[in-house]
């Protein structure tokens, strides 16, 4: 599995976990519904800027995002 889809799953996992709708995260990035969508599903880049915001949003620790193993 490439390290996008990975990256995309860990963030619905922690996502889910903190209760949070994809169009509530989508809202609190400022992002769209559909790219927050793409995201997840390992379809779309996301900017290291964002990964951190995103990781603050979720209370998570950026590591957590970004364990592929």
């Amino acid at each position: 599995m490439s390290r996008l889809k990975l990256l995309g799953l860990n963030i619905k996992k922690c996502r889910e976990a903190k209760g949070l709708s994809q169009a509530n995260l989508a809202e609190k990035l400022g992002f769209s519904y559909e790219y927050v969508c793409r995201v997840e599903r390992g379809q779309k880049y996301i900017s290291l800027r964002k990964l951190f915001e995103l990781a603050d949003i979720l209370e998570v620790d950026f590591c957590e995002l970004t364990n592929f193993k």
